[in-house]
């Protein structure tokens, strides 16, 4: 237990700005094995845009509020996942072979395709949250208990934050991380495939929150592993694999698709 609770803490500071001890460190050790805990990385973050998201509209409007959600979610991660689409966007969108895609990626300056991906993305997600139908709640829902009015909402974003990153971990488990250099932060991480049993917990872990939905929103994950597959296939395409950056790109579409998949749902079925 002490193993795996190391294991999980690497996996929080590799994905997240949330402090662990300072005995944790990028052991590649731990590193190799932390993807199993990435779909629970998601509950923090999706918990904690949940938290944010209520304490605000109880005193302000529902659009500061859900920016208010976003932001949190964003200071959480350290923006790790919306740097690598800004970074997957510029690379994909300036490069026409897989050196020069490879090279711009690397470059830390954000380009015009990285900024407009990156304003695209984050428009989206809001308008998308926005529409969610959270904001239009049953009337013999309309409780005293927050968290039940919200019961609809609070599955929606742990199930997106969890299910995006373990769709992440699929592609780890398929392709191969084709950046060369020995000191990619990402580079421990795709050294060995999850076992069995690990990638079993990964699933567990992405797809739990879903039993905070209807039934029927199972629906929502056509598009999403539909999403994963064309993505991750274009990449491989390009470049022969993926990069840190691609994960990161991977994740914030998926999760994207699945609000998108959400509204769907709740409309036709």
């Amino acid at each position: 237990m002490k193993k795996e609770w190391k294991i999980f803490l690497t996996a929080v500071m590799f994905l997240t700005r949330i402090r662990v001890p300072s005995t944790i460190d990028h052991d590649p050790a731990y590193l190799q094995k932390s993807p199993r805990y990435f779909p629970l990385i998601g509950w923090i973050v999706g918990g904690i845009s949940v938290l944010v998201f209520l304490v605000f509209n109880k005193f302000f409007s529902e659009n500061i509020a859900l920016l208010a959600s976003i932001i949190a979610g964003i200071l959480t991660t350290g923006a790790f996942h919306e740097d690598g689409f800004a970074d997957t966007c510029d690379g994909f969108g300036g490069g026409w072979t897989k050196e020069k895609i490879l090279l711009i990626m690397k470059d830390s300056r954000l380009g015009t395709f990285g900024v407009i991906g990156l304003i695209s993305i984050l428009a989206a997600k809001f308008m998308l949250l926005k529409d969610l139908p959270k904001f239009t709640p049953v009337a013999t829902d309309n409780t005293l208990n927050v968290f039940l009015n919200y019961r609809i909402f609070i599955g929606m974003v742990l199930t997106a934050h969890s299910l995006s990153r373990f769709m992440g971990v699929t592609v780890l488990q398929q392709y191969a991380y084709v950046t060369p250099e020995d000191s990619s932060k990402s580079k421990p991480v795709t050294t060995e495939r999850l076992s069995a049993l690990s990638f079993t917990v990964a699933a567990f872990f992405g797809l739990f929150p879903m039993i905070l939905l209807p039934v029927h929103f199972l629906f929502t994950l056509i598009p999403v592993v539909a999403a994963r597959f064309l993505l991750a296939a274009y990449f491989n395409k390009w470049i022969g694999g993926y990069t840190g950056d691609c994960l990161g790109a991977l994740q914030q579409v998926t999760e994207i698709v699945f609000y998108l998949s959400c509204i769907i749902v709740w409309t036709y079925f």
